[in-house]
């Protein structure tokens, strides 16, 4: 007697063409009209305008395979926190030296880690804007990133502290963290004297 086990249909098929279809309908409802607001944003954080198409491509195939996972509710906070990976990557890019430029691997291995004056300048000013853009972030927020980020809480200890629920902590801090980030990028940051 044969197993015909290998000759069985596979069911789950039919289960994933619906999945596909729903994820697809999902990303033409709700990604897709984001793109503008894409375009401008990369369009003020990056120099190269030719790069964006590019750029706003990278954001679609990753947020398209999250959603193969579990579509994201709410769409809006996750494609912007894309993108912002996306642009963290480009500029990291960036600054990647390729090793056909150095003559002798020695020299890359002679090179200090200390940053040069002109990186502790800048590393200065991101922390005083970062500074400002927390100061300016709803008072919530500021305490839930602040009991998360820096004491390291869990949601439900936040919770406890705070007197809400972990949703609300949830909330609370994938919104505080946008609100951040786009402060922080957009250079909408009001200084405090």
């Amino acid at each position: 007697m044969t197993d015909n086990s290998e000759h069985r249909p596979d069911v789950s098929r039919p289960e994933m063409a619906a999945e596909a279809s729903a994820v697809e309908a999902w990303f033409l409802r709700e990604v897709l009209p984001l793109e503008a607001a894409l375009a401008g944003y990369f369009g003020r954080h990056w120099a190269d305008k030719n790069d964006v198409r590019d750029m706003i491509q990278d954001v679609y195939v990753r947020v398209y395979e999250t959603a193969t996972r579990e579509i994201p509710r709410p769409t809006r906070p996750l494609v912007f926190t894309v993108a912002r990976y996306v642009l963290a990557d480009r500029y990291r890019s960036r600054q990647v030296i390729p090793l056909e430029t150095v003559g002798d691997v020695e020299d890359l291995l002679a090179v200090s880690d200390q940053p040069g004056p002109e990186r502790t300048v800048i590393a200065r000013d991101e922390l005083r804007r970062l500074q400002e853009a927390f100061g300016q972030l709803a008072p919530r927020y500021r305490e839930a990133l602040l009991l998360r980020r820096l004491e390291g809480l869990s949601r439900r200890e936040i919770a406890q502290r705070m007197g809400i629920g972990e949703e609300t902590v949830k909330t609370y801090l994938a919104s505080g963290l946008f609100q951040l980030s786009d402060l922080f990028f957009s250079g909408n940051v009001t200084r405090s004297t």
